[in-house]
């Protein structure tokens, strides 16, 4: 199914814009109704339209009354009669975005853009922002593209985490891999989905300690004896207040080092 559709109207118009005053145009203009029911009216001249109303609270056709559309927003009021339409039709739209495949259920295209869909039959997958979307030559038994996701290892999964999970691929690698930090808690570090990924406390609500999962891959142990991980902004301790590790790192080199 398609997300909204894009009404145009087109034709010699008599255009009325009302607010604190009155405004009247008339020519042969296109007007567009966005699906935010943003309302522009575009004449022959330039890239600015005539008139428009953001973000309408509401747009009818008012035949009744010789208007064609009416668009309200407060004591905003866009009028616009056709005295000879060319066109009114709706016409079905989408978010764009990158190309990234074709659908395995109606072959039309998936884009990304928040996500992934399908521009023809609408299919949505949910993407984490800082996955990379595999080329065609890697695709799911399903027929979806695979995405590459960067959670402590480079984890690679299908699109649809019905079909391949990526917190079970999280939690396989690094669930009770970690001590609890906390100071007489003899507890391990579970892989749980609190809203995002975190590694939380088996002990829970008796401990409370529990940490963000980082973007990145893990690449070494911190002062404090949790991980560090390798991200796009350097490395970090899986405790993101933890200074250790930057102590760590501040130490001079050994004698006779560069």
């Amino acid at each position: 199914m398609i997300d909204e559709a894009i009404r145009v109207l087109a034709g010699d118009c008599t255009v009325i814009a009302e607010a604190e005053d009155r405004t009247e145009y008339r020519g042969r203009v296109t007007t567009i109704v966005k699906p935010d029911n943003t309302v522009l009216v575009h004449d022959v001249d330039g890239y600015q339209p005539v008139a428009w109303l953001t973000r309408a609270d509401s747009v009818s056709s008012d035949r009744a009354d010789g208007f064609s559309l009416v668009a309200k927003k407060g004591e905003q009021t866009l009028r616009i009669a056709a005295h000879d339409q060319d066109g009114f039709a709706h016409y079905p739209t989408s978010a764009a975005g990158v190309p990234v495949g074709a659908c395995p259920d109606c072959d039309g295209a998936l884009v990304r853009s928040n996500g992934v869909h399908c521009v023809d039959c609408g299919s949505r997958y949910g993407v984490p922002t800082d996955a990379t979307i595999r080329t065609e030559q890697s695709r799911c038994g399903c027929g979806l593209p695979r995405m590459r996701v960067e959670r402590g290892l480079a984890f690679d999964v299908c699109l649809d985490r019905d079909c391949e999970s990526l917190d079970d691929a999280v939690v396989d690698a690094f669930d009770r891999e970690w001590d609890c930090p906390e100071p007489n808690c003899a507890g391990d570090l579970r892989i749980l989905r609190r809203g995002g990924l975190i590694a939380g406390c088996e002990h829970y609500p008796d401990c409370d300690v529990g940490f963000a999962f980082p973007t990145g891959v893990v690449d070494g142990q911190c002062g404090c004896g949790l991980p560090t991980f390798e991200t796009r902004t350097g490395s970090r301790c899986l405790d993101a207040t933890c200074d250790r590790r930057l102590e760590r790192s501040s130490r001079p080199s050994p004698a006779g080092g560069d």
